[in-house]
């Protein structure tokens, strides 16, 4: 029994598409964390995430901003929490658990272990360096100019000026975000809004963990890992400065995240974050021949083929290449 984690499946490319209709469990009692953008289209996120309901012993699944979307040939043309609640409903209906569900808790070998899908959204606060000047602890301000800064500290500037600092970043780097058209915040007056609330509304749930947990959301929780991006003007999309010591505020054992696609493993204040996206054809094939395989975060017991299995284990393909990209 493992619990295993995948996210940005992007199932519009036939590619990506093929892969997900092939996963399968190697025990049926395996659990599945599905991070988020398993594509746009309202219709085809649900398909996937029922079938894959129908595999795997449990689905638990996070929104990533391309569920968000409302794209213009969709049919399904709810838009901001309205479009979040309906693919809640989908997701009732076939047995995925989501963010707003009781979390589940993993029967693990050492005792239990409580796994919390979050869903957080983006306030444009992971700033960039240069674009709004030095960071207040002071370790960007030698990076060089344009690059996302690794701190979690906000930026001194107003919140209400976050938005367009970015877009003005973007605009000079030749960047169009694509979510300041699709990804709509309705009722909210800002995705930033928005944000706020979902944030304070998962702080209130894991106040009351007790003992070791999972967290798992679809953008990273701390800005360390936007150091690797190969455009940082898409770094104020890319999570919220709002979740920068959750890691270390509970007993966390592992933060599962997807958004960059950049899969990998890295460490934090002694905290396993696990990158866990599939990504886009072309950046996957540059890896390799197939795209990656879930990654192992629990397993209930110590196999003997542990060694081998390559989602478990940080490969020299878990580096960062200089095309991976976030949209």
């Amino acid at each position: 029994m493992r619990l295993l984690a995948i996210s940005d499946l992007h199932i519009g490319y036939p590619e990506n598409r093929a892969y997900v209709d092939s996963l399968a469990p190697a025990d049926p009692d395996d659990w599945l964390i599905v991070a988020g953008d398993v594509g746009e289209v309202f219709a085809d996120v649900g398909f996937v995430l029922a079938s894959l309901a129908n595999r795997f012993a449990r689905v638990i699944w996070v929104p990533g901003n391309h569920e968000l979307w409302t794209p213009p040939a969709d049919p399904v043309t709810l838009r901001g929490a309205a479009r979040y609640e309906a693919l809640l409903k989908v997701c009732r209906r076939f047995g995925v658990l989501t963010p707003e569900d009781e979390f589940p808790v993993w029967p693990g070998p050492d005792g239990p272990v409580t796994i919390a899908p979050l869903f957080t959204l983006y306030d444009y606060s992971f700033l960039l360096d240069g674009a709004t000047g030095p960071s207040a602890d002071g370790p960007s301000a030698d990076a060089p100019s344009g690059r996302a800064t690794t701190s979690d500290t906000p930026r001194p500037i107003g919140r209400a000026d976050l938005k367009s600092a970015a877009l003005r970043t973007a605009r000079n780097a030749g960047v169009v975000p694509v979510d300041e058209g699709r990804l709509h915040a309705d009722p909210y007056p800002s995705v930033a809004d928005w944000c706020r609330e979902r944030v304070a509304a998962s702080e209130s749930r894991l106040a009351a963990l007790a003992g070791p947990a999972v967290l798992v959301s679809h953008w990273p929780l701390i800005a360390a890992p936007l150091a690797a991006l190969r455009q940082p003007a898409y770094a104020p999309w890319c999570g919220t400065t709002l979740t920068a010591d959750w890691h270390r505020r509970y007993q966390v054992l592992a933060a599962v995240y997807g958004h960059l696609h950049i899969p990998r493993t890295t460490y934090h204040d002694g905290v396993r974050f696990e990158e866990v996206s599939v990504g886009y054809p072309r950046e996957w094939h540059r890896r390799g021949n197939a795209p990656p395989p879930p990654r192992v975060i629990l397993r209930d017991s110590v196999h003997p083929d542990d060694a081998v299995h390559p989602d478990d284990a940080v490969h020299p393909d878990d580096t960062v290449h200089p095309g991976d990209t976030v949209h």
